[in-house]
């Protein structure tokens, strides 16, 4: 009778401990359990198995690896090791405490294996990133007989998901109607979850809204999916829609929406979500305070953030991580860096939003210097700090701290990451080294189309126009279709060496046969083109024809182009746009006077002068002005 009243308030522990793992509190006391449990000895009460699995649960949920490996000595003196239900408890303690080699070779020998065994050792492999060898357990299982059953199905999706195995997704979706368990809410909400995180939404709402019943794992997931696939306006209106039918949010589906909000600086929205956070009591999770700190930072509105996370009762580091990602995005790297000077615990996370700020804010020997406190702090980088840490080379032109990176690059493993080799592909070119740059390039194993483009920005930015256009025709050949930073890139090639038709042509096809809707970046390449060109008429033209309103930077070429050229009326037309634009721009006032200095004209260039003084606008530093005229 003791034995099982002290299995049924374990288990209510275990339990609890599950559900609210965040809290101290519990743990502390699941803890306390597991030491009566180890003095039953002295009192002479015999543990039964169902103790047994029992206490394995708890130490499962507090990856109590030690108590676990003690456990499983007791329970082989006393030969339950047998049992088919103790056996599963044992593989999935040893899964859920990261040792999935001791889980398999327990799993192996097990002498008798359910579906809950076969679960146990699936949930082992999902749950510690190894979802390959999730599946191929699986097909073992059909092999041996053994029919899945709803939660078989389960692990298995999130193993596709997390691998973005589509075409595996889609076979089990097939089983899945096949053996009946298509109208299981939880089966059909992680398919839900499935088909999103494998880049499927749209499959992914159709299941959605097929389902014959939906909970708020169902709504989440879908909201997810909209959020991970950067719908965020489709994810909140998703939530009215929730909201409507009656489902109650949790906090893992306010926590996806504040960071919608965030990624759409829909601060307004994220206010809205945050009286509901307090109306529902979520306030003191510290997650979901977490992403609000996240959400306000991100929107500009960082004494918000810092309001909110001072009155935190409980921080983690991923609201300091938050607070002074927010800080350095507004410029503050001071605050921020204060911030991050003060944290008792930093993850490789907190440096990264330290090395960013930096990095963003134009202070890339910051960067730099921070990495290397890093590194003797003991602290490893990821794929993130190395292309945060390029980036910071590339602005500076810092070659031989490029070459170092890309050493550690290498020593880590990182060279096969494809955002790290491009942005690899990028520092090089920026630092001038285009033949290393190539050679990085024609080397990777697989190339998107930031790799094409930092080579063809590389190449660009160094002249070497011909080959920036030979690259953009390889590109294509290779099935890779330019975005429109490839074509910013490639007009910008062809503007600085004068290729006029090579220009004209690209921009055209681009409109005419890839679809891609100029932006005003594009236009103002091809004005810079026509303008070095000498082809002011016709670059006047191009502008007046333009179906989007040519704002600042596009006049101020024109405007460049006509002083390059000393073209009077043109020169003054853009100059007056700009002015009407901004007002307080000093730069129109240079560069007009100095095309009347050149055509000897001295009363327009001292109404200039005066215009300036009326405006109140300030010569600034490093200008260029015919100080013959000015006097």
């Amino acid at each position: 009778m003791h034995t099982k009243y002290l299995a049924t308030c374990l288990s209510t522990m275990c339990i609890r401990g599950r559900l609210s793992s965040q809290h101290m509190l519990i743990v502390e006391k699941l803890r306390r359990l597991l030491i009566y449990f180890s003095n039953l000895k002295e009192t002479g009460l015999a543990p039964d198995k169902v103790l047994f699995v029992v206490v394995l649960k708890v130490c499962a949920s507090l990856a109590g690896l030690e108590q676990g490996r003690q456990l499983h000595s007791d329970i082989i003196k006393r030969g339950f090791q047998s049992d088919v239900i103790v056996g599963s408890t044992l593989v999935n303690m040893y899964a859920k405490c990261g040792c999935t080699e001791d889980a398999r070779e327990l799993f192996d020998n097990v002498s008798e294996r359910n579906v809950v065994s076969w679960n146990a050792m699936i949930a082992g492999y999902a749950q510690n990133g190894l979802g390959k060898e999730a599946l191929d357990l699986y097909e073992q299982m059909k092999q041996e007989g053994m029919q899945p059953d709803n939660v078989t199905f389960v692990l298995l999706l999130k193993a596709c998901a997390s691998l973005a195995a589509l075409e595996q997704g889609k076979q089990l979706h097939s089983e899945i109607i096949k053996r009946g368990f298509q109208s299981n809410v939880d089966v059909c909400s992680t398919l839900v979850d499935m088909y999103a995180k494998c880049g499927c939404p749209e499959d992914a709402r159709e299941l959605f809204d097929n389902m014959s019943e939906r909970n708020v794992v169902s709504w989440t997931a879908m909201i997810a999916g909209y959020a991970q696939n950067g719908l965020g306006k489709e994810a909140l209106a998703l939530f009215e829609q929730m909201k409507q039918e009656g489902v109650h949010p949790n906090n893992v589906t306010f926590i996806l929406l504040l960071k919608a909000c965030a990624s759409l600086a829909a601060l307004e929205k994220g206010k809205q979500l945050h009286s509901e956070i307090i109306k529902r009591g979520f306030q003191s999770d510290v997650v979901v305070c977490s992403t609000l700190v996240d959400m306000y930072a991100k929107c500009g509105c960082t004494e918000d953030a810092r309001k909110l996370f001072d009155n935190m009762s409980e921080r983690d580091v991923v609201s300091w991580n938050a607070m002074i990602a927010g800080y350095a995005k507004c410029g503050c790297t001071e605050d921020a860096r204060e911030l991050f000077d003060n944290m008792s615990e930093r993850n490789v996370v907190s440096w990264n939003a330290m090395i960013a700020g930096y990095a963003q804010n134009g202070l890339g020997k910051e960067a730099l210097a921070l990495y290397e406190q890093m590194k003797q702090e003991g602290m490893q980088l990821n794929n993130v700090t190395c292309v945060l840490l390029l980036k910071a080379c590339a602005s500076l032109a810092a070659l031989e701290q490029g070459k170092q990176l890309h050493s550690e690059i290498i020593k880590r493993g990182f060279q096969s990451d494809v955002v790290v080799c491009s942005t690899l592909v990028d520092m090089y070119a920026k630092c001038g080294c285009t033949e290393d740059a190539r050679e990085l390039l024609d080397n990777m194993s697989e190339r998107d189309v930031v790799s094409w483009t930092a080579m063809i920005a590389g190449y660009a930015q160094n002249g070497l126009a011909q080959e920036a256009l030979a690259l953009f025709e390889q590109m294509q050949r290779e099935g890779t279709k330019p975005d429109e930073v490839t074509y910013i890139s490639i007009l910008s090639a062809c503007a600085h060496s004068g290729l006029l038709d090579q220009g004209r042509y690209v921009f055209d096809s681009m409109c005419r046969n890839h679809g891609v809707t100029p932006t005003k970046e594009h236009y103002a390449c091809m004005v810079d083109l026509l303008g070095r060109a000498g082809c002011l008429a016709d670059a006047d033209l191009f502008i007046n024809k333009m179906p989007i309103q040519p704002d600042s930077v596009v006049w101020m070429t024109l405007l460049g182009a006509a002083r390059n050229h000393g073209h009077v009326e043109i020169g003054r037309r853009a100059f007056d746009r700009v002015v009407k634009l901004e007002p307080k721009n000093a730069a129109p006032y240079v560069l007009l006077s100095n095309i009347y200095a050149a055509a000897g004209k001295k009363d327009e260039l001292a109404k200039i002068r005066n215009q300036m003084k009326e405006a109140c606008v300030k010569k600034m530093p490093g200008c260029s002005w015919i100080e013959d005229w000015w006097g």
